[in-house]
Order: C-alpha cells, then sequence, then structure tokens
C-alpha cells in the first residue's frame, strides 16, 4: 500500500516525537492514501509556517500490516458516532490516550471539524451531526501511533507542490 504525507520537509525517517498532541486520532504520525489530500495538506502547513516549501513525503507498507492480529489496531468504515465521540476525545483538552498501534478513518477536515465542534458543544445531538458530517465529503487518514508500526513505513521519495 502507497501512502503519502504533507509537510513543510521531507521525511524520509518518519518519528512519533514531532506529531502534535489534540489531533483526530492523538498524537502521531498521520498519512493517507490519497496523494492529493497530502498535497492539500503540504500547502497548508506551508502557508501556516510561511515555509518556502509543500513538500510530500511517499511511502510504501505491506497490506498485511493493517490485518496483523498482534497489533493494536483501530479502524473507522466512516462517518458514525464512534468515530466522532473518539476524534472528540482525542481533540479536547485533557485528550483520550490510547494504546492503539495504528488507526484509520476519515479526516476531521475544518467543514467537518466546525460540526464536531458543535456536536462537542452540545449545540448538535450525535445523530444531527452525524447527519451533516455525511453531507461532506472526507478523506482518509491512517495515523502510526507506536515505533514498531512506524518502522513499518519503507520511504520511496517525496516531491514539492
Amino acid at each position: 500500500m502507497r501512502l503519502y504525507h504533507g509537510s513543510i520537509v521531507e521525511v524520509s525517517h518518519p518519528s512519533l516525537r514531532f506529531g502534535r498532541e489534540r489531533t483526530d486520532f492523538g498524537r502521531g504520525f498521520y498519512t493517507t492514501t490519497l496523494a492529493e489530500q497530502a498535497e492539500h495538506w503540504a500547502k497548508i502547513k506551508k502557508e501556516r509556517a510561511k515555509a518556502t516549501k509543500a513538500v510530500v513525503s511517499v511511502y510504501e507498507i505491506e497490506d498485511s500490516l493493517l490485518s496483523d492480529s498482534s497489533l493494536n489496531i483501530r479502524e473507522f468504515h466512516g462517518v458514525d458516532e464512534s468515530w466522532l465521540d473518539f476524534v472528540v476525545g482525542c481533540r479536547k483538552e485533557g485528550a483520550l490516550k490510547h494504546d492503539f498501534d495504528l488507526v484509520f478513518g476519515p479526516v476531521a477536515n475544518d467543514n467537518v471539524f466546525t460540526t464536531v465542534n458543535l456536536y462537542e458543544s452540545g449545540v448538535l445531538d450525535a445523530p444531527a451531526a452525524i447527519s451533516q458530517l455525511r453531507a461532506y465529503k472526507t478523506y482518509d487518514q491512517l495515523s502510526f501511533h507506536t515505533d514498531r508500526v512506524i518502522r513499518a513505513l519503507r520511504f520511496v521519495e517525496s516531491y514539492e507542490v
């Protein structure tokens, strides 16, 4: 499987130490199966950091990693209440700590995150939030949360966007 990571630098040796807290699936190294999604994030990061480059790093992993029974993997198959509660738990102050090696599921992009905030603040209940979230186009993300799985990423190349 080919994976992509958007940044302002080439990331040939992924590391967990640079991951931010309070993200969709908690502190980890985030990738996507969609090059255009990584390109979009690289451009956003370039703007936010006022950097000179937007870079996508490309990796490969064995498909069997996602079905390895010795790993603790959490997979979300779309926007539902369990995904919503997990994302809210990971993003809020005093964020949810989990012991998953890998987490796979939809990205809470800016449009989606507005709805997540309305749910978290109690303005929307879960069914209303999920109904609204399903109207947005979502992209996928695969986040790596342990050194064991991050070592499975094989760097292929990087390119500027």
